[in-house]
C-alpha cells in the first residue's frame, strides 16, 4: 500500500522478490555457507608434490619368493619355462626329425596305431599296374555319374582352411591327407567309421601349401610348407626333414619316378632341386627364372627334364638339365594372362595340354604339342572368385578333363572336359553347402575328395 505510486507490474515484481527473500531466509543458508567454508579450511591441500627419487643405495631391497626367482629349494635355477601359446597359436616346431605323434596324444594312443597301421599296411599292396589311358567319354561320363556323397564321408579333419592334400593310390581302402593353414596335417581313414578315424599331426609352422604321397613309396607323405620340405615315413613313425630354406618354399614336384629328387619353387620366384639322398638339409641348386613370385610347379608326365612353372603372370615350361644360378631361359613361354596365375598343370597321360587358373576369373586350356601354346579361355567371370585361390587339376584316369571348384549355387565340384564344355557337377543339397577350392582325385578309382575353409573334406 505504501507503493501506490508503482504500477501493477513494479508492485507484482516488488512482492515476488520480498517473498523470495523470506523463503530464503527460512533456509538458514548463511549457515550453511559458514559450516562449508570451516570444512573447506581444514582439507590438505589439493596440490602433491612430486616425490624425490630414492638413492639407489637408500632403496631396500624388495624380498622376493624363490618360486618367483625361479630357484629350488636347493638353490639350482629352474628351467626357462617356455612362452605359452595365445588362443589361435601352437609352439613352434623344431628343425630337424619329427616323431609322428599326433597332436591328440593325451587320447587312445591305440586309435592312432591303428591309423598307421592301416597307412603301413595298404602301402605294402601294389596297385595294378593298368597303363594310363583315356577313356571314352560316355563310360567316363557314366562313371562321374555314379560318384555320389553320403553323411559318413563327410568330416572336419583339420582344425583350419584345407590348403593341400593328397589321396592314398590305394585301391582297397580310402586313406586321404589333408593340411591347413596352420601347419596342422590330419590323416583320415575314410573307411573307418568311427569318430576317431582321423587324427591330425603338426609337421609345420606354417600353411602346408603343397603334399604328395610318393609314387615309388607311398608309405612316404611329403610335404611342404614355407620354411621346410618334409617326409612322412610311416614304417618309422617320423617326419624327416629334406629341405630347410630361409626362402619361403610354395611347391614341389617330382622330377623321376623314384621320387628321390624335386623341383621346388619359392614364392620369391626362385627354384631349386632337391635331392633326398644327399645328406643335409640344403638344396643341391638354386635357379632364378626371372619370375617375381612362383605359385605352382608340375613336371612333364613323360619327358620328365621339363617342368611348368606359374607365377605372378608367368607361364613358362624350363629344362632342369640347363638350370644354373642365373640367367635362365624357358623353353616356351605362355602370353596373355594379365593377372596373377594360380596354377598350372600338364595333362597326366602325353603332358600336351596345360589348365590354368587365373585371378582375372578364368580358366584357361591349352595345347602345348612341341611347345606350341594354341588354346583360350574357357570359363566365364565370377563363377571362379572367391577368397581362396582355386586350383584346377586334371584327373589323372582322363587325358583331357579336369575339375575345379566352384562359387555357383548350390556349391559343387565342376568337372571340365579340354573343349569347355561342363560334363559334371558333384553337389548334395543336404551334405555340401560349402566351397571346395582344394580338390583331389585317386588315381585308378572312380574318388574326388572337397576340401573347405572349414577344414572339412567331402569325398564322392
Amino acid at each position: 500500500d505504501g507503493y501506490s505510486q508503482l504500477s501493477a507490474y513494479e508492485r507484482k515484481r516488488l512482492k515476488n522478490i520480498t517473498e523470495n527473500a523470506k523463503f530464503f531466509a527460512a533456509l538458514k543458508l548463511h549457515e550453511v555457507s559458514a559450516r562449508l567454508h570451516q570444512i573447506a579450511t581444514k582439507r590438505p591441500s589439493h596440490v602433491t608434490k612430486r616425490a624425490k627419487p630414492k638413492k639407489v643405495e637408500d632403496e631396500t631391497v624388495r624380498r622376493r619368493s624363490m618360486r618367483l626367482q625361479r630357484v629350488e629349494p636347493s638353490g639350482i635355477p629352474m628351467p626357462e619355462m617356455p612362452a605359452q601359446p595365445g588362443a589361435e597359436e601352437y609352439p613352434q616346431v623344431p628343425a630337424g626329425p619329427l616323431p609322428m605323434v599326433p597332436e591328440d596324444q593325451m587320447g587312445d594312443s591305440k586309435l592312432t596305431e591303428d591309423l598307421l597301421t592301416t597307412w603301413m599296411r595298404i602301402s605294402e599292396m601294389k596297385a595294378n599296374d593298368t597303363e594310363k589311358r583315356t577313356r571314352d567319354m560316355k563310360r567316363y561320363q557314366d562313371s562321374l555319374n555314379s560318384m555320389v556323397l553320403s553323411e559318413d564321408n563327410v568330416k572336419k579333419v583339420v582344425k583350419y582352411r584345407v590348403s593341400s592334400m593328397a589321396i592314398h593310390p590305394s585301391e582297397s581302402i580310402i586313406f586321404v591327407a589333408a593340411g591347413d593353414k596352420s601347419g596342422q596335417i590330419g590323416l583320415w581313414n575314410v573307411n573307418s567309421k568311427s569318430e576317431e578315424g582321423a587324427h591330425v599331426f603338426i609337421p609345420h609352422n606354417y600353411l602346408v601349401s603343397c603334399m604328395h604321397f610318393s609314387p615309388f613309396n607311398p608309405a612316404h607323405l611329403l610335404s611342404l610348407s614355407n620354411e621346410t620340405l618334409r617326409c612322412g615315413d610311416v614304417t618309422r613313425a617320423v617326419f624327416d626333414e629334406i629341405c630347410r630354406s630361409e626362402e619361403s618354399l610354395s611347391s614341389f614336384d617330382f622330377l623321376e619316378d623314384n621320387a628321390s629328387t624335386a623341383i621346388v619353387g619359392h614364392w620369391d620366384g626362385d627354384v631349386a632341386v632337391v635331392d633326398r639322398r644327399t645328406p643335409g638339409t640344403s638344396s643341391e641348386l638354386s635357379a632364378d627364372i626371372g619370375f617375381k613370385r612362383t605359385r605352382t610347379v608340375h613336371v612333364h608326365p613323360v619327358n620328365k627334364q621339363y617342368f611348368i612353372a606359374a607365377g605372378s603372370v608367368d607361364v613358362c615350361i624350363y629344362d632342369v638339365r640347363y638350370l644354373k644360378s642365373n640367367g635362365n631361359k624357358p623353353v616356351s613361354s605362355l602370353k596373355g594372362h594379365t593377372k596373377s596365375v594360380a596354377s598350372a598343370y600338364f595333362s597326366p597321360v602325353t603332358g600336351n595340354r596345360v589348365v590354368t587358373v587365373c585371378a582375372d576369373d578364368k580358366l584357361s586350356y591349352y595345347s602345348v604339342t612341341c611347345f606350341v601354346w594354341k588354346g583360350d579361355f574357357l570359363s566365364s567371370p565370377s563363377t571362379y572368385t572367391g577368397e581362396s585361390s582355386f586350383v584346377a587339376i586334371w584327373d589323372p584316369k582322363q587325358e583331357d578333363c579336369f575339375v575345379v571348384g566352384s562359387m555357383a549355387r548350390p556349391r559343387q565340384i565342376e568337372v571340365f572336359q579340354d573343349t569347355g564344355k561342363l560334363l559334371h557337377s558333384f553337389y548334395n543339397l543336404d551334405c555340401l553347402g560349402s566351397v571346395c577350392s582344394i580338390n583331389v582325385v585317386h588315381p585308378s578309382k572312380n574318388i574326388l575328395v572337397g576340401g573347405n575353409s572349414s577344414g572339412r573334406l567331402h569325398v564322392f
